[in-house]
């Protein structure tokens, strides 16, 4: 089994467990009570993306995910869309609370994860040494 269908299954089973806002407060025979999702990922097909875009409708969020070969400056031709995804507005924020929970987690045990890029790359003088104190 990969990784991420051990991710997926771990989304699923928090998302089980998560009340929703109109749910009443869980007695304590009810909590105890865990709800487990069953999910058959031997079908599923991985890949890999560094790149995404986001379009949406009144009625759904369309999610491109596709590989920049070139992550620095304006791509040469154009991105090659992999794969789509097509969720509703009330998926869309289950996804957004999976993925804030995993990153929250990711960065407690790691450190902050710093999206721009320009601020990650090292100096060539820090590079060749320049930096050691």
């Amino acid at each position: 089994m990969s990784k991420s269908s051990d991710k997926e299954k771990d989304i699923a089973k928090e998302e089980s467990q998560q009340p929703a806002a109109s749910d009443k407060p869980a007695t304590a025979p009810q909590a105890q009570q865990q709800q487990r999702v069953e999910v058959d990922d031997s079908q599923a097909q991985v890949c890999y993306a560094n790149f995404c875009r986001v379009n949406g409708t009144p009625e759904e969020l369309i999610i491109d995910f596709g590989l920049n070969s070139q992550p620095f400056g304006t791509p040469e031709k154009p991105l090659a869309v992999n794969q789509r995804l097509v969720v509703n507005y009330y998926t869309a924020k289950r996804l957004m609370g999976a993925l804030q929970l995993s990153i929250q987690r990711h960065e407690a045990a790691f450190g902050v994860l710093e999206t721009n890029v320009q601020k990650r790359v090292v100096p060539a003088a820090m590079r060749q040494g320049g930096g050691n104190a």
